[in-house]
């Protein structure tokens, strides 16, 4: 087999570097000599919804300001499709789109005269362009109205359509849920699907748990500066353990045939964070951690004793329950 020439070596390795959009290697940040943040790492893939999750004040926004260059780090390096955003901050930013905090428009202008602003400071952006980020958004039938009578959701469409307008490979947005009712939330978490889905990547920083956990693939976890972990949001989840809920026709009984094997953790109703819409129709539920593996054995255990098994049922933990194990009970929010 003939050895690849270097050409075709380099190509290879420019390929490959795509496929991570976004590596974050080793970031700090120190500010009056306090370190604010802490040897942060991570990457972000080609077509991924990654998720950036933590508590106001976390160190999400300054982490961000470091990704496109609006703040210089301490040490560590940020490529963004294989480009060194220190040494080669403008063929990097090129392939960024990004939203820091609010959107950033001219209220007493239509949608479409604010895009054509945003349009003139970069090349190759035609009316052509404009008109096909105004239909990605779903603005067409608003985009020639004043943007003060946008709703915020509008507002945020159109943010994201000026974000969009150089064909970014990254989309970084900060906070996108802020002030958004439920139903722009929902909107905006299909919007970012259907983004992700036609192959762009994006990076959300969110303090949501919930929403974070319904609209990205992996995550990482931030609290004072620090990732604490980083993975798909399964993998975290499963990282806190699986409840196990029973219902027994005879509680005690049932209660007194778990208490009998070692391997069975029972938690108090102030230990977990079930939905509570699982357990209110259930009388006297049985909440315990245990191996998954035991509970056939319990289950037969159970009938052979003349113990009705009338449910049981694994519950994953939320991701919220992790972030408050992670930071030991610290709030977020």
């Amino acid at each position: 087999m003939p050895a690849k020439s270097d050409e075709a070596l380099a190509e290879e390795r420019q390929a490959a570097a795509w496929e991570t959009v976004l590596s974050v290697e080793g970031l700090k940040k120190s500010i009056r000599g306090k370190l604010i943040i802490h040897d942060v790492s991570f990457d972000v893939r080609k077509g991924e919804i990654f998720g950036f999750l933590g508590p106001n004040g976390s160190g999400k926004t300054t982490t961000i300001r470091m990704l496109v260059d609006l703040i210089k780090p301490t040490s560590g390096v940020v490529r963004i499709c294989g480009h060194d955003v220190q040494r080669d901050p403008e063929e990097a930013l090129r392939h960024v789109g990004c939203i820091v905090e609010n959107p950033e428009v001219y209220t007493y202008l239509t949608g479409w005269e604010n895009l054509e602003q945003f349009a003139r400071m970069q090349r190759g952006i035609d009316g052509e362009r404009i008109l096909e980020v105004v239909r990605v958004v779903g603005l067409e039938q608003r985009i020639h109205d004043k943007v003060k009578t946008y709703s915020l959701g509008m507002r945020q469409r159109l943010g994201i359509a000026q974000a969009l307008l150089g064909r970014p490979q990254l989309l970084i947005l900060d906070e996108p849920t802020n002030g958004l009712d439920p139903k722009g939330i929902k909107e905006l978490r299909e919007f970012v699907r259907m983004l992700a889905d036609q192959g762009l990547s994006l990076f959300i920083s969110s303090h949501l748990l919930s929403e974070i956990q319904l609209m990205c693939d992996r995550v990482a976890i931030i609290n004072k500066g620090r990732v604490l972990a980083v993975g798909t949001v399964d993998e975290l989840v499963n990282q806190a353990g699986s409840y196990v809920v029973w219902q027994f026709d005879r509680p005690e009984d049932g209660r007194r045939l778990l208490a009998a094997d070692s391997l069975v953790h029972f938690v108090g109703e102030d230990e977990h964070r079930i939905d509570e819409s699982l357990l209110a129709s259930m009388k006297s539920p049985v909440i315990t951690k245990l191996p998954a593996e035991r509970i056939p054995r319990l289950v037969e255990k159970a009938v052979k004793s003349g113990i009705g098994v009338q449910y049981v049922q694994r519950v994953a933990p939320t991701l919220e329950e992790l972030f408050l194990k992670m930071t030991e009970g610290e709030s977020i929010g």
